[in-house]
């Protein structure tokens, strides 16, 4: 789907960051929905012909959300983000990690805080994700492993449920 709405990636090495922003032709309440139920994020948060399969979603402060991706041929990404702060409609924080299939976090990765504020205007939701690093190292490798085409395709599957959800 083309369409002319926003989207900015900016990354910051000064401050370890990458910041997406990303708007969306929906209610607020629908994207925040899309984005705090699992039902739903396993539609959209994987690049295709990635797929995305909940273990485990208890969305609330102190809880976590621990999925895996899932390739074509089966081989399965752990990852598991933990809720710090939750401000219904205007901000998720989350402690994201790469993990093993029991929930354990890889150690060897540093964990990144991501805050995700969310915003509309004139109808139209506007999303900004702000991924903090515990490394340059880090950093650097989500930059030069996929992370903003892999971002932007996700950002597009939420697109196209946006639009199946409004219909």
């Amino acid at each position: 789907m083309k369409s002319n709405l926003l989207f900015d990636f900016i990354v910051n090495k000064e401050e370890k960051t990458i910041v997406v922003k990303r708007e969306f032709a929906a209610e607020l309440e629908l994207v925040w929905e899309a984005w705090t139920s699992a039902e739903f994020l396993e539609q959209w948060i994987a690049p295709k012909p990635w797929r995305a399969e909940t273990k485990t979603m208890d969305f609330k402060e102190g809880g976590f959300w621990h999925y895996a991706m899932i390739s074509p041929q089966d081989e399965k990404h752990w990852s598991r983000y933990d809720y710090q702060s939750i401000e219904p409609l205007k901000s998720i924080t989350e402690l994201r990690g790469f993990s093993d299939e029991s929930g354990a976090i890889n150690p060897d990765f540093p964990r990144t805080l991501c805050t995700n504020v969310f915003d509309e205007t004139e109808g139209n939701t506007f999303v900004t994700v702000t991924a903090q690093y515990g490394s340059l190292k880090v950093l650097e490798y989500m930059v030069t492993h996929g992370f903003k085409e892999g971002m932007s395709a996700a950002l597009a599957n939420l697109d196209e449920l946006l639009l199946n959800l409004k219909k």
